[in-house]
Order: structure tokens, then sequence, then C-alpha cells
């Protein structure tokens, strides 16, 4: 149902796979976007089914509509439940959360683009960015970085997303990667077509090191969404497909009691 990307005490770091759900895509599939062509009803019972799953209730989840940007917004227990049961205007054009409160889980729906993932060694902050090609050299990371002002204490989790070999820009958006203050070369690669691979992993990684985060602290999943079929891809499926869920969230310490 979910593939669990660290083992760190009161927290949950995931992202869900496609299967053990309920939606049309194409059978049994676990959607969890509101926003596509599937039924509400599809997509409550699958968050049901996830909550169950990571003990982690829904009225606690917290979601932004996603505009492929680098805004970021801070968020605590007055959102939760925003955007959940239905869409509305509420953290619109965000693609970047974070907060400092427990029993909040930040949520964002992917199908191919970075999960970025951060949690603090030393208090409760957790943040969780959309990083697509236009929030990455958007440097959605680094705003997320700078809210927070002992980046040395945080650790980074890059979760699963498409590949440089599924994945390739034309010039015109390559050249939108220059002036973001890392070496970004090394991440492009031409093919024979004229257009470039593009490794988003490899360069989120490097904006994270970059705003201060230690190299030895950062995680890649290696996952490719386009190639593993676990989970939902957009450019695979030619956008006919469903939305996987990355979370990240702190629970109480007495949560397992309630």
């Amino acid at each position: 149902m979910y593939t669990n990307l660290a083992n760190v005490d009161h927290k949950v770091i995931g992202i869900t796979n496609r299967q053990h759900g309920v939606s049309p895509y194409p059978s049994d599939a676990l959607n969890m976007a509101l926003y596509i062509d599937d039924k509400i009803e599809n997509v409550h019972e699958n968050q049901r089914r996830l909550a169950e799953a990571i003990q982690f209730d829904v009225n606690q989840w917290v979601f932004p509509i996603q505009t492929h940007e680098s805004f970021i917004a801070e968020v605590g227990p007055a959102d939760r439940g925003t955007n959940i049961q239905t869409l509305t205007s509420d953290l619109h054009g965000i693609d970047g959360l974070y907060t400092y409160s427990r029993d909040v889980l930040l949520t964002m729906c992917y199908a191919d683009c970075v999960p970025v993932y951060f949690y603090s060694t030393r208090d409760d902050f957790i943040a969780l960015a959309h990083a697509g090609w236009r929030g990455t050299k958007g440097r959605i990371v680094q705003s997320l970085i700078d809210v927070y002002a002992e980046p040395e204490n945080l650790k980074c989790i890059i979760g699963p997303s498409i590949c440089e070999n599924c994945y390739e820009v034309n010039e015109d958006i390559k050249s939108q990667f220059r002036g973001l203050g890392i070496d970004e070369e090394p991440y492009f690669e031409l093919k024979e077509n004229g257009l470039y691979k593009i490794d988003l992993q490899g360069i989120n990684r490097e904006l994270v090191i970059s705003a201060g985060v230690p190299a030895e602290h950062i995680e890649i999943s290696g996952i490719c969404t386009a190639e593993d079929e676990r989970f939902f891809s957009y450019r695979t499926e030619k956008g006919n497909t469903g939305r996987m869920l990355a979370f990240i969230g702190t629970r109480d310490e007495d949560a397992s009691t309630r």
C-alpha cells in the first residue's frame, strides 16, 4: 500500500503505491487525488485505508493545491483537514509545506515529480516539497531549508520519482537551470534526438547541499516511478493515471494509546 522511506521515532515518512485501492487505474488502484477523473468516494476510501495503515487519522492531514511552482507555507493544527474531504481555495498555489506541530500530516500528490522530505534531529520541524522541473529550478527545497535556522540539523530524503533515463527536456528548459548556484551540467546528458536527459533527483540533492544540509544527511531512494510498476507515472501512462500521496508527520508520543 505504501513505501516506508525512513524509520524515525514518532515519525511517519512515506509515499503510497498504486495497489490495494478501489480506483479504476486500471483497477484496484490507490489513487489519492481528488482533482482527477475518479469518484470522490473512491478517493475517500483510499484515504481511509492509508490512514488505518499508517495510524494517522485522515482529519489530521493537510493537502495544498499544487501548481508546479515554488511557493511554500507553514501549517499547523488549525489547518488539519484542509483539502482532504473536498478541494477548496485554501493553500492554493502551494508546493511546499512545513510545520513544527505534532499530529499534523503534510501530504502532496505525485506521479513522477520529486518528493523531498525534511525533518530536524533537534526539534519537531518537518517539511515536504513537490519538485517537478519548475519547482526544482525555482529552488523550492532551498526555500524550505531557509525557514529553518539550523540546516546542519536537518535530514533529507529524496523520494521515488522519474529518473534521468525516462525523462527528457529541450534546450529551452535546460537553459532555465543556469544560475542556480550549483554546477548543473553533470545532471544533463544530450541525446541523439537533440533532447536532454535530466536528473531531477541529483539536482535537488545538490541544491539541498548548497543550502547547508550536510551531504551525509541526504538519502536518495533511487526508485524511478516510470520504471517501477508499483507507482503511477504521468509520462509513461500519458496522463491517464492516478496519483501517489507523499506524506510526513510526527505523532504525539502517546498516539498509540488513542
